[in-house]
């Protein structure tokens, strides 16, 4: 078997050995079974929410569960077809079978990353919130770098893409902006993007063209919808109006219509400008209080699940992702995974699903790289 096609396979195998990993295999079968069941049961629909939660796991393992073997079907058929090519020396058909085998390998990739956003929020649309760390200006535009990355990785996907709120920079760039993003699984592919991202450039706000660096940090959480129950008491909260910023006419520039919620207990701080009104300004920040809240939650379960082993990345100021290096050589580097790329134009233009797939990955094995920063 040539070089080309044993890395194909050694790909499909990993691909397949996580999703079998992650799915707890046997268990997974046995719990299709009993699904499967379930929805022969008549009386099941007597309680609709429980019924569509059984429908969506069924769905969800059932999906996951054929691909998996499709896939090892057809690679175990491919691999045939090229022994028995190589055995009659048929060069073109080795060939193609060795072409098939890669395109076999990219859709198992592709598999597996499906069956990893199995989250209970992962299907949902999601917030991605960019602050810009200290610095000045370098930091702002920066900040505003990545606010525009995330933006075009969203229309890559074909994801719907609203700006909640953004405040610009004295001289470039902004400070903090919120995002929107709506579509499937938008949280569950962002939400290994949360941390410091780190950017070494010569400045071009430097008459000495000096070397630069600069942190932002991105926060990535999932809107709640109505299956997801979040309490907040209201006394815990305090709500303050102050003049929106930015385009919107003279209405929005004149008028206390931004609304900024603090969530005392925790410290939490949200706010909205979007629009023109300050109700739905409101109704706007409530909604990214109950999702900062369960993003809190969700955190606080994964921490707890993975303290044994410590594969917890903790996601705070301080605690970079990635590094992102312009000049004076092209590298953009993932700190937790090892993932590479020598196109930051590219990266920073959206193309983040190789830098997503690792991250998620590694979130089932637990494996950490030992690599060294980038300066």
């Amino acid at each position: 078997m040539r070089a080309e096609a044993q890395a194909h396979i050694d790909s499909i195998h990993e691909s397949l050995a996580l999703v079998r990993r992650f799915l707890d295999w046997d268990r997974a079968l046995r719990r299709l079974d009993e699904l499967n069941a379930r929805v022969e049961d008549p009386t099941l629909w007597n309680d609709a929410k429980a019924a569509q939660a059984v429908m969506r796991e069924r769905r969800r393992l059932d999906e996951a569960i054929a691909a998996t073997r499709a896939i090892e079907q057809e690679l175990n058929d491919t691999v045939d077809l090229i022994e028995l090519a190589e055995g009659e020396g048929d060069t073109a058909m080795a060939d193609e079978g060795v072409a098939d085998l890669g395109r076999l390998a990219a859709r198992a990739n592709d598999d597996k990353v499906k069956a990893l956003l199995a989250g209970e929020a992962d299907g949902n649309d999601t917030y991605v919130e960019v602050n810009a760390g200290a610095g000045g200006t370098e930091s702002q535009d920066w900040a505003g770098m990545l606010s525009r990355m995330y933006t075009r990785w969203a229309e890559r996907r074909g994801l719907k893409v609203e700006l909640i709120d953004q405040h610009s920079g004295e001289q470039a760039g902004i400070k903090s902006a919120t995002l929107l993003l709506k579509g499937e699984n938008a949280y569950g592919y962002a939400k290994t993007e949360s941390g410091v991202h780190r950017l070494v450039r010569i400045s071009p706000y430097d008459s000495a063209a000096r070397r630069h660096t600069s942190f932002a940090s991105v926060w990535v959480y999932p809107v709640i919808d109505d299956n997801i129950e979040v309490d907040i008491n209201e006394s815990d909260l305090r709500i303050d109006t102050y003049r929106a910023s930015g385009a919107g006419g003279q209405h929005i520039n004149t008028t206390d219509s931004a609304v900024r919620i603090t969530h005392l207990p925790t410290g939490i701080v949200v706010q909205c400008q979007n629009q023109r009104s300050q109700h739905k300004n409101k109704a706007e920040a409530y909604n990214q209080l109950r999702a900062r809240l369960y993003e809190r939650e969700l955190s606080i379960r994964e921490a707890a699940a993975n303290a044994e082993n410590a594969t917890k990345t903790d996601i705070g100021w301080g605690h970079q992702i990635r590094s992102y290096v312009l000049q004076p050589y092209q590298l953009v580097k993932d700190l937790r995974t090892g993932v590479t790329s020598t196109a930051p134009g590219d990266v920073l233009d959206g193309a983040l699903d190789p830098f997503m797939a690792a991250a998620l990955s590694q979130r089932v094995t637990g494996e950490r790289v030992d690599v060294e920063d980038v300066d």
